[in-house]
């Protein structure tokens, strides 16, 4: 058996968290294991998974920008004591390029993977841009969830290299599959009768645009009273996304969840999906969504890679509200369907997904 050691920085619900479990769930783990390196510990919702099911959690320093010889120090004890790896691969791209050199130092062969197409704004995202452009020379292998992540961390040149691979964020599609029984619970358990039930559901923070969700919802009621918003995760900006639905006066209207880890019952308790990203490396969640056969609306800003059905309208950010609201109500005339083929069709069932990885790295080994 081998080791992989991932390098993640928080165990909470996140695209790439969920995409590494997808895939450690899936594997052989008697002949694949999965350790993980995060530096930040106050979210452990995976943590009890991985350690039932054989896995390691390491505690790094965390990046501060100015700690650069403390971190070095750290990573450097840590592989002098722990020889046993053989790959890192790392989901965490910040300041990446410090450690990928240490690594290499102690003959690990590393990967680097690409989860997003941007860092956001303001003078935080120019450093992590700088810190990050080393990656590109630095890493033995490339991987992201889609061309245009990969494009967008690597360049063009390493997204035409062989060296270069496009990691679909795979799910069970099976469990995602439409069960009217299951809607039936989940509605039931929730207290929704007969509204009509538009969906949110992610990492509570900037790149989500939740405020923006808030705001179209208000306008959703306004043409169809009787609805509710079910609002499921956690995150930064869940105080204030609160606070907004108090101000307008629709808080009674909002089923708040937190994180859930039960999702597939959600999707089935929606009855359309929203997802108004302000930017995505791919998207898992709007793949679910589809997998549930669920009506969805997207931005623009989200990858053509992540939408693999006919379920899918995209619309762009700067139409109004209100325009929002009238194509959640429109396309959900389509209704639900099962698309599990559609799904598989396209690469994204995890079992594939595991055996293709799980070769990967016996044969870098």
């Amino acid at each position: 058996m081998i080791r992989i050691l991932h390098m993640i920085a928080s165990l909470e619900i996140g695209g790439s968290q969920t995409m590494v479990m997808n895939l450690y769930r899936n594997i052989d783990r008697d002949k694949v294991q999965f350790d993980f390196i995060v530096d930040h510990t106050e979210d452990k919702y995976f943590y009890n998974e991985i350690r039932s099911l054989g896995g390691r959690v390491y505690k790094l320093p965390t990046f501060k920008g100015t700690n650069i010889l403390e971190v070095r120090k750290a990573w450097n004890r840590f592989f002098e004591k722990h020889s046993e790896y053989k790959i890192l691969h790392s989901h965490s791209r910040s300041y990446a390029s410090i450690y990928l050199p240490i690594a290499k130092k102690y003959g690990l062969k590393t990967i680097i993977h690409s989860h997003s197409t941007s860092n956001g704004s303001g003078i935080t995202a120019v450093v992590k841009s700088m810190l990050q452009y080393p990656l590109r020379f630095q890493a033995d292998y490339f991987m992201a969830c889609s061309v245009e992540a990969g494009r967008w961390l690597f360049g063009d040149r390493v997204v035409k290299q062989k060296n270069f691979y496009v990691l679909k964020n795979a799910i069970d599609a099976k469990a995602f599959t439409y069960n009217p029984e299951l809607r039936e619970k989940y509605r039931s358990q929730l207290g929704i009768n007969d509204e009509f039930v538009v969906g949110f559901l992610g990492r509570v923070m900037p790149p989500k645009n939740p405020m923006f969700m808030i705001d179209v919802f208000r306008e959703l009621i306004k043409i169809e009273s009787n609805s509710k918003l079910l609002f499921v995760g956690e995150g930064d900006l869940l105080g204030d996304v609160k606070k907004r639905a108090k101000q307008l006066g629709i808080i009674e209207k909002i089923i708040f969840t937190g994180a859930r880890s039960d999702t597939p019952g959600f999707y089935v308790a929606m009855d359309v999906y929203c997802f108004p990203s302000l930017w995505e490396g791919l998207g898992i969640s709007l793949i679910e969504a589809q997998a549930s056969g669920l009506p969805c609306v997207c931005s623009e800003n989200v990858p053509a890679a992540a939408i693999v059905t006919d379920l899918v309208e995209t619309v762009e950010l700067d139409k109004e509200k209100s325009y929002w609201a009238e194509r959640l109500l429109a396309i959900a005339k389509k209704g639900r369907e099962n698309t599990y083929k559609k799904i598989k069709a396209t690469g994204y069932d995890i079992a594939e997904n595991a055996v293709w990885m799980q070769e990967y790295y016996l044969e870098v080994c």
